[in-house]
């Protein structure tokens, strides 16, 4: 009798890492990668994220899919005026004072509201509840270094890694203060070395061209643009020596960084990175068909 023919086992799809960057209102953006992400079946075994990019990648590592964290976001954001009203109502009581001071009257406001407001299933929650380990990044204001946070309270690490200087109020953790990681480090693939076979990078910093400014600039919008000239310097500096398997450079430059309010805008503006991501990625991954997902 004849021994059976050999089956060979199916091949295993290789892993993937994701580093999901800073760019304000920019990064909602981030929502379309998690999308192609479902669809393809694709489970990160790691996430990195900065600022925006640690906010999206925080909801989603919880367990949060792309679809779910857009609905989430579009409500949250619907109501501009309802933001900026309980942004406003919430400012850090410790430098009440120094905004008699600031000619910017609105300023130094606390990022933890902002985090509730967004994506509220974060309250309350920590690292350890994550479906997916995630590091967020931080900047040590005193110490000029990057922080790595992996532990603790979510709301407070992502707090700390959007904590514009100027806008939000720094957080305070220990002897630390912490204040926005794109300060240091803008797109974090390099924190995914070693964690998965394909490393994706998604840049939402902007400044690839040149962006109308207004006439006359107000302060905010100056501080804002040098920013974020300064972190797509420091990708630029990064990928000159490092490059991530897969590096999508998001163009947005006609948001500004804070106009969460244009959130319908800004996704309907980054569709298209969702078809090139899908072919880059079946080209590195063998990728099963597209599966139907709910709608929100």
């Amino acid at each position: 009798m004849s021994n059976p023919p050999h089956v060979s086992p199916p091949a295993q799809r290789p892993s993937i890492a994701l580093a999901l960057g800073g760019g304000g209102a920019r990064g909602l953006a981030h929502i379309l990668v998690l999308e192609v992400l479902d669809e393809l079946d694709l489970k990160p075994r790691m996430i990195a994220g900065t600022s925006i990019g640690a906010l999206i990648g925080a909801g989603y590592a919880l367990g949060l899919p792309g679809y779910r964290l857009r609905a989430i976001m579009q409500e949250a954001l619907g109501n501009r005026f309802d933001l900026v009203r309980q942004l406003f109502a919430s400012r850090s009581e410790p430098v009440q004072h120094l905004l008699r001071l600031l000619p910017v009257r609105k300023s130094l406001l606390d990022p933890e509201t902002l985090i509730q407001r967004l994506v509220p299933e974060l309250d309350g929650r920590t690292f350890a509840d994550l479906a997916i380990p995630l590091k967020v990044v931080a900047t040590d204001l005193a110490a000029h270094e990057t922080v790595v946070i992996e532990h603790g309270s979510l709301t407070r690490a992502v707090a700390a890694s959007i904590a514009i200087p100027l806008v939000f109020s720094p957080v305070q953790e220990g002897p630390r203060l912490l204040v926005d990681g794109g300060l240091v480090n803008p797109l974090p693939f390099d924190l995914l070395d070693g964690t998965a076979d394909i490393t994706i990078a998604i840049d939402v910093s902007g400044a690839s061209q040149a962006a109308a400014m207004s006439r006359h600039p107000a302060a905010i919008e100056i501080l804002m643009r040098s920013i974020q000239i300064m972190e797509k310097s420091i990708t630029l500096q990064k990928l000159a020596y490092r490059q991530p398997d897969l590096y999508l450079d998001v163009d947005l430059d006609q948001f500004g960084a804070l106009e969460f309010w244009r959130a319908d805008e800004i996704i309907a503006a980054a569709a298209p990175i969702k078809d090139k991501l899908r072919r880059q990625l079946e080209r590195l991954v063998a990728a099963p068909p597209v599966r139907a997902l709910p709608q929100p």
